[in-house]
């Protein structure tokens, strides 16, 4: 296999492949891999907490990168038999966030950006690129939770006071914060294996009512803004929020607008795989742009891709304006 699989910065694995899986998706922030190999007798031994590197060669260049590192194996698994099998569950750095819980206050006036750097300095994390976010958030309270929901809180608080969509994202430089659609190099799908379409109305939302708090429960509540769509093209389907971050009639309406969806469109195809796609990355599909939100790649050459797709504005309503 022309991919290289390094241990401890020290074995090179890449004799011994039999198979790597790479997956990403906007619903987890940690980069994974599942990774097969065969075991000689004198095979290295493999841990739980063992560095690991994952390196490739993108399609059309010549150079060989890295696809996920840095790496820990965090599961490890063996059959015997004629011939003995490893199987490898390894994670970027970025899962030591998913699986740590603390307590955190922030005072108001932050942005998602500032505190992401915070959380970084906390667990002694290495930065890449982390661009300014912008949007001053409120006030927040965070007890025990993962340091991810509190990054993902903070990301989505944004999104909703009208800023752009972000995420986590370990590379080799280092933990970054990514715009959503924001790679240079849009790949154009090709070589498709299946490709299947959904359209629905099932998530569709025309108006939008955002409502304050009430000090009288037997009086109705504020209404800060209402915000109208496609309701001529669809019909009146009506989402009723209440955010106790939202105190403004601007910040309201910028909530309202924000929320107001069309039908659903998502996409599921499979085709010959482009090793440095990842969850959050622009590519076209018949010659629309659209958002990866889940991608699968089988190694090989030819590897193999599966990827769910989904338009920006299903993104944001999917995964950053949803409570």
């Amino acid at each position: 296999m022309s991919y290289e699989v390094v241990l401890q910065n020290k074995y090179d694995l890449r004799e011994l492949v039999e198979s790597i899986t790479l997956t990403d998706s906007l619903d987890q922030i940690a980069y994974q891999a599942s990774i097969a190999i065969k075991v000689p007798a004198d095979f290295p031994g493999i841990e739980p907490g063992h560095e690991i590197r994952i390196s490739g060669v993108p399609f059309g260049a010549s150079n060989r990168v890295p696809l996920l590192h840095p790496g820990v194996v965090w599961d490890c698994g063996s059959t015997a038999g004629q011939t003995k099998h490893m199987n490898l569950t390894v994670y970027d750095r970025t899962i030591y966030l998913a699986k740590s819980e603390d307590e955190c206050l922030f005072a108001k006036g932050g942005t998602a950006s500032q505190r992401l750097k915070q959380h970084a300095a906390n667990w002694s994390i290495k930065l890449a690129s982390v661009p300014d976010t912008k949007t001053k958030l409120n006030k927040a309270v965070y007890r025990a939770q993962t340091i991810y929901s509190m990054i993902m809180a903070d990301l989505k608080e944004t999104v909703k006071s009208g800023g752009d969509m972000f995420i986590p994202r370990m590379t080799s430089a280092g933990l970054e914060l990514f715009k959503i659609g924001g790679n240079k190099t849009v790949w154009r799908l090709e070589g498709i294996e299946e490709a299947t379409q959904s359209r629905t109305l099932e998530e569709t939302v025309t108006r939008v009512k955002v409502l304050g708090s009430s000090a009288d429960e037997n009086a109705p509540s504020k209404v800060l803004a209402i915000a109208s769509g496609q309701t001529a093209e669809y019909g009146v389907l009506q989402r009723i929020v209440q955010d106790e971050n939202v105190k403004t009639a601007d910040a309201a309406k910028k909530l309202a607008e924000s929320m107001l969806t069309g039908k659903g469109l998502s996409y599921s195809v499979s085709c010959i795989d482009l090793n440095t796609v990842r969850a959050g990355d622009q590519v076209n599909f018949n010659g629309l742009n659209l958002i990866v939100t889940s991608v699968s790649h089988q190694l090989g050459d030819p590897g193999h891709m599966t990827l769910e797709l989904a338009t920006y504005e299903d993104v944001k309503r999917r995964y950053f304006l949803e409570h």
